[in-house]
This record gives C-alpha cells, sequence and structure tokens, in this order.
C-alpha cells in the first residue's frame, strides 16, 4: 500500500513531487491510500483513457468510473486521481481529487455548457505571437477568463481582489527576435501592458534565448499553462522550456501567421529546472465561461471611472452624465478598451443567463425599456406624442 505521508527520503516520492504533489495533495489522497488506492496526475486524456503519472512510472488508466454527468466534472489533464494498485487488467481510475483551480471556457454548443481546458494550475500563460500584428482585443478575452479561473469541485470564483488563491496570469510575447527594433518592441509591450493592467507581460525569444530565463523561473514555481492560437508558439516555447524537440513544431503561415494545429492534446510535462508544463491546442475560440469577475479585473479602470457615474445603472452609452464617456470623450480611456468591455460583458451576460432564469427575464425586461425609450425618442423627433 502507498504511504500517502510526505517522506523525501522516498523514491516514490520524489517521482510525484516533480508533478506537484506536496502536503496538501497528501491529506487529501490519505482516504483512498487507506483502500489500497495508488495516487497519480493526468498528464493525457484520450478517449476515455488516460496517462497517468504514479510512484511507479506513466500508466494508461480508465476513466470508466469517473464519468459524470457534468461535463465540467470529467477527468482533465492536470487533475490528481486515485487509481487501482498494480495487477489490475484494465486499471481505473476511480476518483478526481478536489481540484484547486480551472481554467474553463465554454463550448461552441448552443447549450450551458463549459470545457475545462486543464486543472490544478498556478500560472496561466497567455502566448502572442510578434510575427503578426497583435490583437489586443484576443489576449483581453483570454485574461478575462484566466482571471476568473475557478477552484474546488464546485467551481467557486477566486478572490476578486487577488490572484493568490488563484492561477496568476502571464502574457508572454513570443518571437521578440523579429521586433529588432528596441523601440518598437517597447511600444508594443506598452499597448499590452495597457490592455492587460497589473499583468507582467514578457517578450521571449526561443530563438535567440531572450527572456526564456526568465520564464523559467516563473514556470519552475508550480503548475503552469500555455495558452494561445496556433501558431503563436506555444510547442517551440515547451521545447525551450523543456530543453528537448518533446512537442511537435510546424512553421506559421507567412501570409498571415497563422499555425496548424500541431499540438492535438493537452500534455502534462515536468520540467527539468522544477515545475509542471501543459502545453495545449490552439484554441480557435475563446468562449467565455461565467467570466464576470474576470472582465472587471481586466477593465479596472472603466469600472472604477464607472462608479462616478450619475446612475448606478449606467450602461455607458448615451446616459447623462456618465463618466466613461466623458473618459473617452476627454481622451484618457481608449475608445477600443470602451468596446472590448460591452462586448465582453454582452457575451458574458449571455452565457450566464443559458441556466439563470431571473437573469434571463431581466434582459427582457431592460430590452423592453429600452425598446419602449426608443420608439418614444423617435416619435419626439417627428413631433409627436406616443
Amino acid at each position: 500500500m502507498f504511504n500517502a505521508s510526505l517522506d523525501t527520503s522516498s523514491d516514490a516520492q520524489h517521482v510525484l513531487a516533480a508533478y506537484g504533489w506536496d502536503e496538501g495533495w497528501a491529506a487529501e489522497f490519505a482516504p483512498y491510500a487507506a483502500q489500497g488506492l495508488v495516487p497519480g496526475r493526468v498528464v493525457r486524456v484520450d478517449r476515455g483513457q488516460c496517462d497517468v503519472a504514479t510512484p511507479a512510472g506513466v500508466i494508461r488508466a480508465d476513466t470508466e468510473f469517473v464519468v459524470p454527468r457534468d461535463p465540467m466534472k470529467v477527468v482533465c489533464t492536470g487533475d490528481w486521481v486515485a487509481v487501482d494498485p498494480e495487477g489490475g487488467d484494465p486499471r481505473y481510475a476511480r476518483t478526481i481529487l478536489p481540484r484547486r483551480t480551472a481554467f474553463v471556457r465554454s463550448t461552441s454548443s448552443k447549450r450551458s455548457e463549459g470545457q475545462v481546458l486543464a486543472t490544478n494550475i498556478d500560472h496561466i500563460v497567455i502566448c502572442a505571437s510578434l510575427a503578426v500584428e497583435l490583437d489586443l482585443g484576443r489576449i483581453e478575452r483570454f485574461l478575462a477568463l484566466a482571471m476568473s479561473s475557478s477552484s474546488g469541485d464546485a467551481l467557486l470564483r477566486t478572490s476578486a481582489d487577488s490572484w493568490e488563491s488563484g492561477a496568476q496570469p502571464l502574457i508572454v510575447l513570443t518571437k521578440a527576435d523579429l521586433v529588432p527594433d528596441p523601440v518598437a518592441l517597447s511600444y508594443l509591450v506598452q499597448d499590452v501592458e495597457t490592455a492587460a493592467p497589473g499583468v507582467q507581460v514578457l517578450t521571449v525569444s526561443s530563438l535567440t534565448g531572450e527572456g526564456t530565463d526568465v520564464l523559467s523561473a516563473i514556470v519552475a514555481g508550480g503548475t503552469s499553462v500555455l495558452l494561445g492560437i496556433s501558431g503563436a508558439g506555444k510547442s517551440t516555447l515547451a521545447n525551450t522550456l523543456l530543453g528537448a524537440d518533446v512537442m511537435e513544431v510546424q512553421a506559421a503561415r507567412a501570409v498571415d501567421g497563422k499555425g496548424r494545429h500541431t499540438t492535438t492534446t493537452r500534455n502534462l510535462l515536468a520540467l527539468p529546472g522544477g515545475g509542471v508544463l501543459i502545453d495545449t491546442p490552439g484554441l480557435r475560440g475563446v468562449g467565455l465561461w461565467d467570466a464576470g469577475t474576470g472582465v472587471g479585473q481586466v477593465f479596472s479602470e472603466i469600472e472604477e471611472y464607472a462608479a462616478d457615474c450619475r446612475f448606478h445603472d449606467c450602461a455607458h452609452e448615451a446616459e447623462p452624465g456618465c463618466a466613461v464617456l466623458e473618459a473617452v470623450d476627454a481622451g484618457e480611456l481608449p475608445h477600443r478598451r470602451l468596446e472590448s468591455y460591452r462586448k465582453l460583458l454582452r457575451e458574458n451576460q449571455r452565457i450566464v443567463a443559458k441556466t439563470d432564469a431571473r437573469l434571463r427575464a431581466e434582459i427582457r425586461r431592460d430590452w423592453r425599456i429600452r425598446s419602449a425609450e426608443g420608439r418614444a425618442n423617435h416619435a419626439a423627433k417627428r413631433g409627436r406624442r406616443v
């Protein structure tokens, strides 16, 4: 039977420590150790089976016994699980230990469903390539999800005032060697910093090694997930951090910088300098999933201006006394930021409304009120009453 206590002299414990095992996970696993089960971390999931790093090495396990009705609780890369001891054929993953954090996006289906991309993560590394024009709106979208990273089986939100209890976001601008002018590079970094207040922005080149030492030091402190579209340089960056060509890499198209999906599954890899890395396939779409807290943090300056609006429910569209619109007119707030804020708020509201009947009713009521106001204003312009 596996001893769940942390014994630093144990070879088995040393193996799991490389994947993030600590006293907290040992305590969570203790009841299952008493049943003779073995702890392990999921390094890959594929068609109802998963590869699990255990004290005896990586094994293949069947997930038949942990297939819940809730799609948010299926086995995912990064999960800690309790699996059958040696001797079983097949061996089964029997349960998932409570998640500390989870990165969730909305699925493309019309149903209200979330897709868990990675679990038990400490750093969310958002990759954007400098080989093409930066899409600040996409970076803001990724950040809104990152800052709303969830914790626990109930997917409770992390603190709105701090990232200490959740995953820490980091923006990495890859292929920095393609911008040799330091002044131009600094302007690009400033643009991203404006779109990501309070978030560290790092320029990295896997070709020259620029910034890789700083990034290696950051990801050595826990589990990190690489996110970005195809062609953002995630797999190349993963190989650089791993010190070996583990992930397949293909060149991005010269015409638009887009890449092909060389990574097709989410893979968890132990880094030689410490820490764990999860590389993900390029994401074509990043649908928000209950990311209201994250949107508020990404656009914190807008919410600060909004506190001075005349009306507490100001929509920042055309209301009198709107401090947000005044900030835009004064040049203090970029109009692009306000448009991005509106877009993400509307999208998140639609997602939440799918499962919240009261919110749906409020949206319909607001729509009726605005429609009536619009008709009244139109009639007034034409000189007649309604």
